[in-house]
C-alpha cells in the first residue's frame, strides 16, 4: 500500500457521520433544544410511573368510603367507634409500618439502578422481618385500646365499639407487613401496571365482601373490619401469584430467604427509622387537628368539617404522593447506575410536575368550595365552615404537592434524615405554634387551624427545596455506591484495543464501540 492510499484512508472518519464530506462540520443539535427534550422524555418516563400507582390509589380510596358507608349503615355508634379505631390503628400502627418500609426504597432503587438484583431480594426479606417484629408492640397496644381510650376520657359504649374494630383488624398487620415491602420491591423495578391491576381485582370483590359479612353474617362493626383485611389479603396473593408466574423473583431472590437476610441491618435500621419519624410526623399532625378543632367554640361543627377536609386532603394526596414514588424510583435507579446528572433532572423535572400539580389541587379546591361538603351532610353550619376553609386548603396544596415530591427525592437520593427534620421543623416548630395562636388566641376559630396548616407548608416546602437545590449529585451518586456496594465509576467503561502501525479499521473499531457506551 502506498504512502498516498494511507494519507487517503486516514481522511475517512473514525465515526460515520450524518455530513456529505470531512470537510463539511457537523451539525449539531443546540444545546437548549437537547435538554428541553431530555426533560420531556423524563417527564414522561415518571408520569408512566405514577399514573398507575394513582389508579391503584384511588382505588383504595374507594374501599375506604365503602367501609365507611356500611359502618354508617350500621348506626351512630359503630359509624363514631370505626371512625375513632381508624384513626388510632393510623395513629399507632399503619403510620409506623408504612414509614419503616419506607427504609427499604432506597436501596431498592439504587440497587436496581446499579443492577445489582439480589441487594433487592435481601433488602424485601430484611423489611418483611423488620415489619413483622414491629407488629408485635403495635398488637400488644391494639388488645389494650379499649382501656387506653377509658383512661383518655372516652365513652364506654364508642371504646367498645372502637376496641371491637381494632381486634378484629389485628390479622391486617401480618398481612401489611408484606404488603408494603412487595409495593416497593415492584415499583423500584418501575413494575407498576400490575399493582394496578391486583389493586383492581381485589377492590372489585370488597362491597360483596362487606355485604357478606354485614347483611349476611350479621358481624357489625367487626364485620367491616374483617372485609377490610379479606380485601387486602387478596392484593397480597394477588401479587404473590404475580411475582411467582411472571420470574420476577428468579433473578432477584426474593421468594428464597436465606441466613444473609437475617444480617446486615444496619443500612436498613438507617433508613428505616427516619423514614418512619418523618411519615408518623406527618400522618399524627392531622390526628391532632382532630383533637384541636374538640377544643374551638363548636365542637360538633368543626370536628365534623375537619372530618370532611380530611377525606378531601386524604384524595387530592393520592396525586402528589404517587408522583413523589415515581421520582423516588427514577432518582434512586440513575444514583444506582452512577448517572448524577440524570438523577438531578429527574429530581428538577419532577419538582415541576409537582408544582403543576399543586396548581391543579388550588384550582379544584376554590371551584368545589360551595358544593363539595352539601355531598356528606345537609348541615348548614358545616357547609358554611367546609366553604369558607376549602381555599386554604388549596394554598395549602401548592406548597403539599412540591413537598411531598421533595420528599420523594430525598428517599431517592437515602436521606430520609433530612426529611424527618424538615417535617419535624415545620409541622411542629412552625405549624403547631402558628395554629394554636391564630385559633385560640388571634380569635380565627377553626380557619387559624387551617392557616397554622399553610404556615407548615410553605416552610416545609421553602427547606425542601433548598436543601434539592444545594445537593451534590456527584456526592449523592458515590453514597449510592458505596450503599450497593458497586464500583465508585460505572459511566465509563475502558476499551483496550491492541492497534498495529497502520491498522485503521482497528481504529475504527475502537471508536465505534466507545461510541457505542455513550
Amino acid at each position: 500500500m502506498s504512502v498516498c492510499e494511507d494519507k487517503e484512508r486516514l481522511s475517512e472518519p473514525l465515526v460515520e457521520g450524518k455530513w456529505a464530506s470531512p470537510t463539511e462540520a457537523p451539525r449539531l443539535e443546540p444545546k437548549a433544544r437537547k435538554d428541553v427534550t431530555a426533560a420531556v422524555v423524563e417527564a414522561r418516563s415518571i408520569l408512566c410511573l405514577a399514573s398507575p400507582m394513582a389508579l391503584a390509589g384511588l382505588l383504595l380510596y374507594s374501599r375506604s368510603l365503602v367501609s365507611m358507608i356500611f359502618l354508617g349503615r350500621l348506626g351512630r355508634l359503630p359509624l363514631a367507634g370505626g371512625a375513632l379505631a381508624i384513626g388510632f390503628a393510623n395513629i399507632t400502627g399503619y403510620s409506623v409500618l408504612s414509614g419503616l418500609a419506607m427504609g427499604m426504597e432506597p436501596i431498592c432503587g439504587q440497587a436496581f439502578g446499579a443492577r445489582r438484583p439480589a441487594l433487592l431480594g435481601l433488602a424485601l426479606h430484611r423489611a418483611v422481618l423488620l415489619l413483622l417484629a414491629a407488629s408485635l408492640p403495635v398488637s400488644a397496644l391494639w388488645v389494650s385500646m379499649r382501656r387506653l381510650l377509658l383512661l383518655c376520657g372516652q365513652e364506654d359504649d364508642i371504646a367498645v365499639a372502637a376496641h371491637a374494630y381494632v381486634l378484629a383488624s389485628l390479622p391486617d398487620l401480618l398481612v401489611q407487613s408484606l404488603l408494603h415491602p412487595i409495593r416497593i420491591y415492584l415499583r423500584s423495578q418501575s413494575i407498576t401496571l400490575p399493582l394496578t391491576y391486583c389493586a383492581a381485582a381485589a377492590a372489585v370483590f370488597h362491597l360483596p365482601v362487606n355485604y357478606v359479612f354485614v347483611c349476611v353474617l350479621r358481624l357489625g362493626i367487626r364485620g367491616v373490619a374483617l372485609a377490610s383485611v379479606c380485601t387486602n389479603l387478596n392484593l397480597l396473593l394477588l401479587l404473590l401469584v404475580y411475582i411467582y408466574h411472571s420470574g420476577v423473583h428468579e433473578r432477584t431472590g426474593a421468594l428464597n430467604i436465606t441466613a444473609e437476610s437475617f444480617r446486615g441491618w444496619r443500612s436498613l435500621l438507617n433508613l428505616a427509622i427516619p423514614s418512619c419519624i418523618s411519615v408518623c410526623l406527618e400522618w399524627w399532625w392531622y390526628e391532632i387537628m382532630v383533637l384541636l378543632c374538640g377544643l374551638l367554640l363548636d365542637p360538633k361543627s368543626t370536628v365534623a368539617s375537619m372530618g370532611i377536609l380530611i377525606q378531601t386532603t386524604s384524595l387530592i394526596y393520592i396525586f402528589p404522593s404517587s408522583l413523589s414514588f415515581g421520582v423516588s424510583t427514577r432518582v434512586g435507579n440513575e444514583l444506582g447506575a452512577n448517572r448524577p446528572d440524570r438523577a438531578r433532572r429527574a429530581a428538577t423535572v419532577g419538582l415541576a410536575c409537582g408544582a403543576a400539580l399543586g396548581l391543579l389541587a388550588f384550582a379544584f379546591a376554590v371551584a368545589v368550595r360551595n358544593a363539595w361538603a352539601r355531598m356528606f351532610t345537609s348541615d348548614g353550619a358545616i357547609v358554611g365552615l367546609t366553604a369558607a376553609v376549602l381555599p386554604i386548603v388549596g394554598m395549602c396544596e401548592l406548597g403539599n404537592c412540591p413537598q411531598t415530591t421533595g420528599c420523594g427525592v430525598l428517599r431517592g437520593s437515602a436521606r430520609p434524615r433530612t426529611g424527618a427534620n424538615i417535617n419535624l421543623g415545620s409541622f411542629y416548630g412552625v405549624g403547631m405554634p402558628v395554629a394554636a395562636a391564630l385559633a385560640f388566641w388571634g380569635g380565627l376559630d377553626f380557619p387559624g387551624l387551617w392557616l397554622g396548616m399553610l404556615a407548615a407548608q410553605a416552610t416545609c416546602v421553602v427547606l425542601m427545596l433548598l436543601v434539592i437545590h444545594r445537593t451534590d449529585w456527584q456526592l449523592q451518586a458515590q453514597r449510592a455506591q458505596r450503599l450497593t456496594g458497586g464500583p465508585l465509576n460505572t459511566d465509563a467503561t475502558v476499551i483496550v484495543v491492541v492497534v498495529q502501525d497502520n491498522d485503521i479499521d482497528a481504529i475504527k473499531l475502537a471508536a465505534k464501540l466507545g461510541a457505542e457506551q455513550h
